[in-house]
């Protein structure tokens, strides 16, 4: 059965509220180690933070069998990786290798003593338990334990600054004949694990060859594209049309063979699913660069795919000058004076003025809010009537010529010293990218939207950590003043 934490000490076992902080230091780690322990020093919030585990874990397995990781420890590895943006790979070597870590985890021992030890596999499987609900049910939590460290006064409102920024998904660039390329690679990948596992499989003896030529003739396609000089189009032509030949013959070839391939096991089951996908995505491919190149048609944007496995993708073009185009999902962010973000939104298919109304009903549901910035690109009439419902300062420039009434508006003094601080969010912005959240490095939507919630509850954690780090010094310093 899968515990809180352990509260009994092996022999020799280091107690985890006895955790050292490292004060020389400006390393990040050391914030959150700070913020971590102090979460579970005090019951108020450790409670809060194991129910939302237990209720989302639990729930789902036996209370019977092995032990597995307990929850403070899936808690801990998952803010060390999006803290230090770091790899599972390295992560593993951490959780097993790192003494500062290893303590706050409640496994570290006293030399001699008998060392637990984690398996990649395993680190790699429990963190993944974790889904998007649960973490942001787990980043309100982290939230009012900041404020409860912040604030001086409980009912304190809130000044809110919002803005959205591009999160990557983990894709190449994609053309329509590389991701030809693609849906016929994963086929033939396919194809390769039924010849292998089953011998009595034929005709696939020349597969290499396949994968060669396909790949060959996707690269001359994509040279001729790119290049110039004369005769560009009959060369673009020629090449699409060799390639479109070779990739109709693979179509025909697995259509012909795939319902001889068996069924055996759930693996199979599984495999022949994928495979029928991937021929559906490689037709409409096939269909899409004949349509561009030999018919000279303009695609409708609604009928293009960015990626074949990170189908969730969106070209998103933000008005910069580099990166002109960004390939992922954007996410709107908001934060207030503590630099804490109280609410992050995964936006689809979504512009920035689209959103505020939505935003407005859940913050203003849990917040008592003073005021709340904007930029431009969430203007909307309709937005300001809204906010203004339940905002008291609402800052939110109009795109256009303004009249005189928003004019003076405007101008006003307080609305001008709060869209000028309005530049802060940035700020937070840059250390979410500067910490992982540029681009998702895990695979699917779900696993998406969960990294994003992880890499925004690490940051409020290392900001707590910090600021207590700040207050530690403080005291200190002044017990030997006195």
């Amino acid at each position: 059965m899968r515990k809180r934490f352990e509260a009994q000490l092996l022999i020799g076992q280091l107690p985890i509220e006895k955790t050292p902080i490292p004060k020389k230091t400006r390393d990040s780690l050391a914030a959150l180690v700070t913020a971590l322990r102090e979460i579970y020093i005090q019951p108020e919030w450790n409670t809060q933070v194991f129910e939302i585990l237990e209720k989302k874990i639990l729930s789902k397995h036996n209370k019977t069998g092995r032990p597995g990781m307990n929850l403070w420890q899936i808690f801990v590895l998952a803010q060390v990786r999006f803290c230090l943006n770091i790899s599972y790979d390295r992560l593993h070597m951490m959780a097993n290798y790192d003494k500062l870590i290893r303590q706050l985890m409640g496994v570290e021992t006293d030399f001699g003593f008998e060392k637990i030890e984690f398996e990649y596999q395993n680190i790699l499987d429990n963190i993944s338990l974790l889904n998007d609900e649960m973490v942001r049910e787990l980043n309100d939590v982290i939230v009012s334990f900041g404020h409860s460290v912040f604030k001086k006064k409980e009912e304190e409102a809130l000044c809110l600054k919002t803005d959205s920024f591009v999160v990557e998904s983990n894709v190449h660039f994609p053309t329509d004949y590389n991701l030809l390329w693609d849906c016929a690679r994963k086929s033939l990948d396919t194809v390769v694990y039924f010849a292998e596992k089953y011998s009595e499989i034929s005709g696939w003896r020349k597969v290499k060859n396949w994968y060669g030529e396909l790949k060959s003739m996707m690269r001359i396609l994509g040279k001729a594209n790119a290049s110039g000089g004369k005769n560009k189009d009959k060369r673009v032509k020629k090449a699409a049309q060799q390639y479109l030949k070779k990739a109709n013959l693979l179509v025909k070839k697995i259509e012909e063979s795939q319902y001889s391939f068996p069924q055996v096991d759930a693996i199979d089951v599984a495999h022949h699913i994928a495979l029928i996908r991937y021929i559906e995505l490689l037709k409409k491919h096939i269909d899409l660069v004949a349509r561009r190149i030999l018919q000279g048609e303009q695609i409708p944007h609604e009928e293009k795919m960015f990626s074949i496995f990170e189908t969730y993708t969106e070209w998103l073009t933000k008005g910069k000058q580099h990166p002109n185009v960004e390939l992922g999902k954007n996410v709107a962010i908001t934060s207030d004076q503590y630099h804490l973000i109280i609410d992050y939104k995964i936006m689809e298919n979504q512009t920035d003025n689209e959103i505020v109304t939505e935003l407005k009903e859940k913050i203003t549901s849990k917040y008592t809010v003073f005021s709340w910035s904007f930029d431009k690109g969430f203007w909307s009439k309709l937005n300001k009537v809204e906010l203004q419902e339940k905002v008291e300062k609402v800052i939110l420039p109009k795109k256009g010529k303004r009249n005189q009434i928003e004019e003076e508006e405007e101008t006003d003094k307080l609305y001008r010293k709060l869209r000028h601080k309005h530049s802060a969010v940035e700020s937070n912005i840059n250390e979410l990218e500067h910490r992982g959240l540029d681009r998702c490095r895990d695979r699917g939507y779900e696993h998406f939207k969960r990294y994003v919630g992880l890499a925004v509850c690490t940051y409020n954690l290392r900001r707590i950590g910090k600021f207590l780090m700040d207050e530690y010094a403080s005291q200190e310093a002044a017990k030997k003043a006195a």
